[in-house]
């Protein structure tokens, strides 16, 4: 690693508009977080000290102008290790890591500061602070007490300690799975490959290409993986790369890479936190700040769930297994045979492929429909933006402007789309700079981070989605729009900062919706060949199979969340037995799919080890509800209804956290929420 630059010339420390990625280099992360830090120690010192006035203007605003940067920074660096991962930057990251983890931790522990927050709330200013700043104040407060900041002496220590392992083991769980996904490689000869699709093909040609290989070689890249998985008719090409696949970073491949004492860790140091504030289990506090009630309720909602998709799942299994052993040759059905046989059933019932779909979901063509539903639902315009040329991490990312019909600007936003080596599985938004006014009245427009791992076009062709694929972007930008059509002005209520967790994936869930309109796909969709758009005709079979297996999808769902609340509520013991014991409980409780022993789905189950949905992996599910019941309300008035999307804009889009997210689905809805919309959407109703 080179010298650390001078901190003139280090591009972290440049917030003087969009972040200058492309600069960005790994001697760069040092000199700047560790000047940043500074800086926000600096404004803590100032805002705590007792002759400081307990007012908004003298400690909240002081306070965030002093951390706001280190945040943009280190979301820099975070951003950049997970889409263009080099061994130098991964070493960058972890060096800064425990100290960014440790100002954080102290930050939210801090007395002197908890202290001025209480003094705030209990002056006569306090009243006179709009209701938004109210909200952020008593937040605030409840923060203070989740973070720490009521513990003493060797307690309060150990709680620091643990933070910063926490986030060690974090990463670590993160780096295993990276890992782990990106050594594996299945070279396959011409006899092996029948079925895959050809620019799947084409893809896995190059990849032996490039490795020096004749043949084919196939990846655990989701473009690579679940093709193979889904038209591969070698049943052994299939077996092969699912073991591969669920067994990742787990104790049944590279030792280096196994992440079962991680788990275990984690588990036991979260458990031990939970403890230190007064809660029975992590998933209590984790629920602390959350819509739901405590884990009774979650699991009762869970249970219920599952008690309605059992039927459901049940008969989906039986038709699949009789349709595999009658059509397939498949008399026992194995799990890799399972993509396989769904894919060939669904052929069979509704006459048609996700390969023929996929023709017609070409990527400029996907982008630009998107773009004219917001624009139509929203009142705002989307269009390229090219002033950032250069700064990109990427030459397949592409920098967008959302602005008012009258060309002001409301946000930016970021697409990397792709998948590639060096980048994190997935699919995820995430925020380069948030909306505020800042002290002295200026305007920080928000700017979103949009990130997916699609297929790239090939031969010069442009990209071609699944319509998963399509329903994947289309959520990932409903969680963008939440954060670019925020109109609240202070930032730790603006976009999706402070809104419940499981209430954050309502606009996302919602957006997916619109993937299964007539009046929407017109404008999605595009023939690779002809040019045509998505006929009518194979609309309808399309919708017609909407709910295919729809309830095994449920029960895969419900088993994953239940999995999680039950690591984090009532387990006895933390090691990687008990995690796998809990495992194969909770699957023979609500299950109908068992897999073979070698299973290890939890050791690349990101989203709870390595993604901030500990104890709270039933949000996607609780947000379903919402989500669908929120969408009931399109469907009742149109679905492209301008009148309906303004008041979405305006009543959930709009607020941030400066409401309950229960007001503002009321506010919207007229009423509370309910399940039916969802039931009916997924072509289940209560077999009681």
């Amino acid at each position: 690693m080179t010298a650390n630059p001078p901190a003139r010339d280090n591009p972290l420390l440049d917030f003087s508009g969009l972040p200058p990625y492309a600069e960005v280099r790994p001697e760069h992360v040092k000199p700047a977080i560790t000047e940043l830090i500074a800086q926000a120690r600096t404004a803590l010192k100032q805002v705590t000290d007792p002759a400081t006035p307990p007012t908004w203007n003298s400690v909240v605003d002081p306070l965030n102008l002093g951390t706001e940067q280190l945040s943009r920074a280190w979301g820099v660096v975070s951003h950049l290790n997970a889409v263009a991962d080099t061994p130098e930057l991964r070493e960058a990251f972890n060096t800064m890591l425990p100290e960014v983890t440790q100002f954080w931790t102290e930050l939210g522990a801090d007395e002197r500061l908890y202290t001025q927050y209480k003094r705030l709330r209990a002056s006569t200013t306090f009243a006179a602070l709009d209701p938004t700043r109210q909200r952020i104040i008593e937040h605030a407060l409840r923060d203070f007490r989740l973070g720490g900041a009521e513990l003493q002496g060797d307690v309060r220590t150990r709680y620091a300690r643990i933070q910063e392992r926490s986030a060690e083991l974090e990463q670590t769980f993160s780096e295993h799975l990276l890992d782990a996904t990106n050594a594996f490689t299945l070279a396959a000869g011409v006899d092996d490959v029948a079925g895959v699709p050809d620019d799947v093909l084409h893809t896995a040609r190059d990849e032996a290409t490039k490795a020096g290989r004749d043949g084919f070689l196939f990846t655990l890249h989701q473009p690579s993986y679940f093709p193979v998985m889904q038209y591969a008719r070698s049943s052994s090409l299939r077996a092969r790369m699912y073991r591969a696949y669920v067994t990742r970073a787990s104790d049944l491949g590279d030792p280096r890479l196994d992440n079962s004492q991680v788990m275990a860790e984690l588990l036991a140091l979260r458990h031990e936190e939970a403890q230190m504030l007064g809660y029975a289990s992590y998933a209590g506090l984790s629920l602390e700040p959350k819509m739901a009630d405590n884990p009774v309720q979650v699991e009762s909602f869970l249970l219920d769930l599952a008690r309605r998709a059992r039927p459901y799942a049940q008969q989906e299994l039986a038709d699949l297994r009789m349709f595999a052993a009658e059509h397939l040759e498949l008399p026992e059905l194995a799990p890799w045979d399972i993509a396989y046989a769904s894919e060939r059933l669904r052929e069979d019932r509704y006459a048609y492929s996700e390969q023929e779909v996929k023709q017609y979901f070409t990527e400029p063509q996907v982008l630009k429909g998107l773009f004219e539903l917001v624009q139509t639902l929203f009142g705002v315009r989307i269009q390229e933006d090219t002033t950032a040329q250069g700064t990109m991490w990427h030459p397949d990312v592409r920098l967008w402007r959302v602005e008012t019909p009258h060309g002001r600007l409301v946000g930016q936003f970021y697409t990397d789309l792709h998948a590639r080596a060096g980048k994190r599985s997935g699919a995820w938004m995430d925020d380069a700079r948030a909306r505020w006014v800042r002290p002295g009245g200026q305007m920080q427009s928000p700017v979103a981070l949009l990130t997916c791992n699609f297929a790239a076009g090939v031969g010069g062709n442009p990209a071609l989605l699944t319509h998963d694929d399509v329903q994947t972007l289309f959520h990932e930008f409903g969680h963008g729009l939440h954060h670019l059509l925020t109109r609240v002005d202070d930032i730790a209520a603006s976009g999706i900062s402070g809104v419940e967790w499981d209430a954050v994936e309502l606009p996302s869930q919602f957006m997916e919706n619109f993937c299964w309109e007539w009046d929407v796909l017109r404008m999605l969709t595009c023939h690779i060949d002809s040019g045509g758009p998505l006929p009518r005709a194979l609309y309808n079979r399309m919708l017609a199979a909407r709910n295919f297996q729809a309830g095994l999808q449920t029960l895969r769902q419900v088993e994953f969340s239940l999995f999680d609340l039950r690591l984090h509520h009532g387990l006895s013991s933390f090691t990687s037995k008990a995690v796998a014991d809990t495992a194969a409980a909770v699957r023979q409780e609500v299950s109908v799919v068992f897999p073979p022993d070698f299973y290890r789905f939890q050791h690349s189950f990101s989203h709870i080890f390595a993604g901030g949905y500990a104890a709270g992996y039933y949000s996607y599910k609780w947000a379903e509800v919402l989500s669908a019941d929120a969408y009931a309300q399109f469907e009742e008035q149109g679905v492209l209804d301008a009148s309906v999307g303004a008041r979405f804009r305006d009543e959930i889009l709009a607020r941030g956290s400066s409401r309950p997210a229960l007001d503002s689905f009321r506010a919207f809805r007229g009423r509370d929420p309910t399940i039916d919309a969802l039931l009916r959407h997924q072509g289940m109703t209560d077999p009681a």
